[in-house]
């Protein structure tokens, strides 16, 4: 697999085909379960008030303006770092959030960068879980995912069914159902919707 699987795509199509993909880098492989899209400023095609690269580009967020299949890096409260793909071409921002996976290798790692973790489905559940038990840095950002070279590797392994839902705990185009997950996995987040979202929401979710 190439960048090109991400060259030109809408970052929803992009989040389905990371979805049942592996994610390798410091010794740990995780299998991804759940991932949310996020889209572009308001003058691109996917525009998305909820996504980093709606002010369009800052130094915060330029790797979502660059190229196809990298990594996105962000620290989220001071201390969690959330792990994103980027998509579409470059001057096009859109990206995956990689929120959840099982640890299919390395689990005693894992486990030594999250030793609060009860179990091992709780090792990469959720966002700034996910980076930890990988022990990814800041410094990653802007990494590219696929090569012979690349030090944090993606392995695409498309399924063909899901469940979608509202994203978790924004505030803003709280409704679209741009998160993905494989249900029955005990790896995927519970959705929490944010108290400043308006309205009620849509349903938990659908099967695609």
């Amino acid at each position: 697999m190439t960048f090109r699987e991400f060259d030109g795509v809408d970052p929803v199509t992009a989040a389905s085909r990371i979805l049942g993909g592996t994610l390798s880098a410091n010794g740990v492989v995780v299998r991804i379960v759940e991932v949310e899209a996020y889209g572009t400023d308001p003058g691109g095609p996917w525009p998305d008030p909820a996504s980093h690269s709606y002010p369009g580009p800052t130094r915060r967020n330029a790797v979502m303006f660059g190229d196809p299949g990298c990594l996105y890096v962000y620290l989220s409260y001071g201390m969690h770092r959330c792990l994103n793909v980027t998509c579409s071409p470059p001057g096009v921002a859109g990206a995956v959030l990689l929120r959840s996976a099982e640890v299919v290798d390395g689990e005693d790692i894992a486990f030594a960068r999250r030793p609060t973790a009860r179990r091992p489905a709780d090792l990469a559940r959720g966002p700034g879980n996910l980076g930890n038990a990988l022990g990814i840095a800041l410094e990653d950002n802007g990494s590219c995912l696929f090569g012979a070279d690349a030090r944090i590797q993606l392995s695409l392994d498309p399924v063909t069914e899901w469940a979608a839902g509202p994203r978790v705990g924004i505030s803003t185009a709280a409704d679209r159902p741009w998160r993905l997950w494989l249900p029955g996995s005990p790896a995927v987040s519970t959705y929490r919707r944010s108290p400043r979202a308006p309205g009620v929401g849509l349903a938990e979710g659908s099967t695609a």
